[in-house]
């Protein structure tokens, strides 16, 4: 596991477009991190996400943490929901960081188009030291139950695909 219980701090930088979920991966995120003891501090910049502009999310963690943004070069994880989104946020990757990008998740492995932010959740938990069943506990948490057996189908296709497929980029 790269991110693990001992690192100071776990960065992580979500990106994508307005609608994509962003938001929604980042509170799964942050609540999954909460339920595994770690100290949590996140933030987000909507910009013009109503009508599909940029979306970011900064996610940090980890036994203390004492500031919200993720400085530029720091970021240890980017994940990104929307191609277009990658080179606007791969400033903020550190040298030797993973970016999760949408190309990972074949549309064929999607149960729903809309749970690709949970998919790459998934990609992103097989890196991490927060238990997998606590990261869907978090997801559970955040949607309706007509929506868990969908976003848990793709959360697990995430973290098969990230297994086999190893860094991205």
């Amino acid at each position: 596991m790269i991110a693990d219980r001992t690192a100071t701090v776990t960065n992580v930088v979500l990106a994508g477009l307005g609608g994509q979920g962003v938001i929604k991966a980042s509170d799964i995120l942050a609540d999954a991190a909460l339920r595994a003891g770690l100290d949590v501090k996140k933030s987000e910049i909507h910009g013009m996400s109503q009508r599909g502009g940029s979306v970011t999310s900064d996610v940090r963690f980890g036994m203390k943490v004492l500031s919200p943004m993720v400085p530029a070069g720091e970021a240890d994880f980017l994940v990104v929901l929307a191609a277009s989104e990658v080179e606007v946020a791969w400033p903020l990757l550190r040298a030797g960081g993973i970016v999760l990008a949408p190309d990972l998740i074949p549309d064929a492995e999607l149960p729903n188009k809309r749970s690709l932010n949970v998919a790459l959740l998934g990609a992103l938990s097989h890196y991490l030291d927060i238990p997998a069943e606590t990261m869907l506990d978090a997801v559970r948490a955040a949607l309706p139950e007509k929506l868990h057996a969908v976003n848990e189908r793709a959360f697990e296709s995430g973290r098969k695909l990230a297994a086999a497929t190893g860094t991205i980029r």
